[in-house]
């Protein structure tokens, strides 16, 4: 017999059963290999500290202006499109770099290797924060810096401008679902706003009478308590299903 989930969403549960031949149920014989043990669920992703809004900071070294600007980004296409809209084209170089995660880049544009990006990037990591991007505009002076000074002077200013940004705590959130009787979406409802869930959404599709898909983002470490509080109210087991 198949057991069928709801297709937008996996269930946390796994349900074995073995079938007869005519299509009716019957219990695992203790001849019956046994089920491969379920993997360890994986760690819930880490808070982390990242940028509330952009900041800026502007130094002259030896004629030369640098200009940084930081700002937060939740990934690679949000990265160029932060690039493409600061970078000055009259600016001498455009030096940036930024962090997701494990996931990373830098850039020297055009200055010597390894003098602009990579100290940008050490700045960002030294600072603690992540999901952010520095750019450093840099207007040339007509003094030269050299190797060590253009290391320091783009190091020094990506960093400073990231000690004077404001920084908030972000927590991961899980995508949750749940089908859900007509007569329970008051209650339910309740406790999603009391746990401060986001971008609730319903599917009223789910082939089933009476029943509808609510879906929304809730933090990975209130899961559990939010489970138990709605299953409480509920008088009854409400199935999760995780992405």
């Amino acid at each position: 017999m198949l057991l069928r989930v709801p297709p937008r969403l996996c269930s946390s549960a796994l349900l074995l059963t073995v079938s007869r031949a005519d299509g009716s149920l019957r219990p695992m014989s203790s001849s019956s290999p046994s089920p491969s043990p379920s993997p360890s669920p994986s760690p819930s992703p880490s808070p982390y500290t990242t940028l509330k809004e952009r900041a800026t900071c502007k130094r002259e070294i030896k004629k030369s202006k640098f200009i940084a600007i930081a700002a937060p980004i939740s990934d690679e296409h949000s990265a160029h499109s932060f690039l493409s809209e600061v970078q000055d084209p009259r600016a001498t170089h455009n030096c940036w770099a930024y962090k997701l995660g494990d996931r990373y880049r830098h850039n020297d544009d055009g200055e010597p290797s390894g003098t602009a990006g990579k100290p940008i990037y050490s700045a960002i990591v030294s600072s603690g924060i992540d999901m952010v991007m520095v750019v450093v505009i840099r207007y040339f002076g007509g003094i030269e810096l050299g190797t060590g000074g253009l290391v320091r002077a783009y190091a020094g200013v990506a960093s400073e401008c990231l000690k004077g940004a404001a920084t908030c705590v972000v927590k991961p959130k899980a995508p949750i679902g749940m089908e859900i009787p007509f007569d329970l979406l008051g209650v339910v409802y309740n406790q999603l706003k009391h746990f401060e869930v986001e971008d609730i959404k319903q599917d009223y599709d789910t082939g089933k009478d009476g029943i509808t898909m609510v879906t929304f983002k809730v933090e990975h470490d209130k899961i559990e308590s939010l489970e138990n509080a709605i299953n409480s109210i509920c008088s009854r087991k409400i199935e999760f299903y995780k992405h």
